[in-house]
């Protein structure tokens, strides 16, 4: 496994590869990452993993600082599976000075969480787009856990005609259900029991949509009668939206929809989703 630090390396290491998998993250990884690797590696025969914590995508009253970080742990698990290539960019030379330019990605960005974390999307957009740029994967990784962030993501490949694939791949899960995410890690013990909530308010929607029910309003109510019951939760958004425009939807179609929400539990801010119809 090959530990690169500078654009201009891995370009170089990166030529020796006809198929190659990436895997963008932002380290502290956990089972959800790494099964990214593994299918990466199963398909692609080599695979590239991005470690960058990318300021732009943090507001100023967000967790930039605090974001968990590991990185001798993050290149051990990436050994013991056999990565090939490792990217650890510093943020000068993601975004050296003089930097100015940025990647808009349009409607997909302006609900959900684009309402509650204004700028994310151009940053996160930005940063995939220069990855891509340099790494230049045959095929590209991603977790159904941020689902919007898959749906900006192959939205911008689409749109700027990029050379590749992207691969949303099913969300990762602890026993109890909760999704893996490297910021469980904020949780304290009553927190982490609290968070079940989550899932157990998609669970609600799941069943509903079972037997029947389309209405999005009530699909959405029962959600928020679930979180109702965990007094640790504030949720932010609950929503039952179109699977590629993430419009909310008063009637879910035959091809189903995706549900989702966003609750904080104590300090830590906690996002997941299903695919109702899957």
């Amino acid at each position: 496994m090959q530990v690169i630090e500078t654009i201009e390396t891995f370009r170089t290491a990166r030529s020796r590869y006809p198929r190659l998998g990436l895997v963008p993250t932002m380290g502290f990884l956990h089972e959800g990452h790494l099964s990214l690797v593994r299918r990466a590696k199963e398909e692609c025969g080599a695979v590239a993993v991005s470690i960058f914590v990318n300021p732009t995508q943090f507001a100023a009253n967000e967790d930039f600082s605090t974001y968990p970080r590991d990185m001798e742990r993050d290149l051990s698990l990436l050994r013991e599976i056999q990565a090939d290539l490792v990217f650890t960019p510093t943020p000068a030379t993601v975004y050296p000075p003089g930097h100015d330019t940025g990647v808009e990605v349009g409607t997909v960005t302006n609900v959900l969480e684009g309402v509650v974390r204004p700028g994310h999307f151009r940053g996160v957009a930005t940063v995939v787009c220069k990855l891509f740029n340099i790494v230049q994967p045959t095929k590209a990784y991603f977790g159904q856990k941020d689902a919007q962030q898959c749906v900006v993501i192959a939205k911008m490949a689409r749109d700027l005609d990029m050379p590749l694939e992207v691969v949303v791949c099913p969300t990762v899960r602890e026993a109890d259900g909760l999704a893996m995410s490297s910021r469980n890690s904020y949780l304290k013990p009553d927190e982490r029991r609290a968070a079940t909530v989550l899932r157990r308010a998609l669970a609600a929607a799941e069943a509903r949509f079972s037997v029947g029910e389309r209405s999005g309003e009530t699909l959405r109510q029962a959600m928020l009668e679930t979180l109702a019951t965990e007094p640790m939760g504030s949720v932010e958004y609950v929503s039952i939206a179109d699977r590629r425009s993430l419009t909310e939807l008063g009637q879910v179609p035959a091809d189903g929809a995706l549900a989702s929400l966003a609750v904080r539990i104590g300090k830590t801010r906690l996002i997941d989703n299903v695919i109702l119809g899957s």
